[in-house]
């Protein structure tokens, strides 16, 4: 069975150009599941709804679930992009 394709992707960020919107509280749409992908460096990735947090690089993806209010901040130096999907993604693709 194959992979679920992502539908979109962000362009690459890095702790300058990540946009200010997903440092704050925001979340996903109804039925819209991300994979935030940490290509270097480190990145934390907080979840409100059951204030849970993870520090995110390259080996550790962060899933985002539909409509859970998160947000994200660099830890120093980085680079990364979200991916989105419209069904449960693979974290490993």
């Amino acid at each position: 069975m194959a992979h679920p394709a992502p539908y979109k992707s962000t362009p690459v960020f890095d702790e300058y150009t990540l946009p200010a919107g997903l440092r704050r509280e925001h979340r996903t749409k109804a039925g819209v599941w991300g994979i935030i992908r940490v290509i270097e460096g480190r990145l934390r990735y907080r979840t409100l709804d059951q204030a849970s947090e993870v520090i995110l690089d390259s080996n550790h993806p962060g899933l985002v679930l539909p409509d859970v209010p998160h947000f994200v901040e660099p830890l120093g130096p980085m680079r990364m992009r979200i991916e989105f999907y419209d069904q449960p993604p693979s974290e490993a693709g």
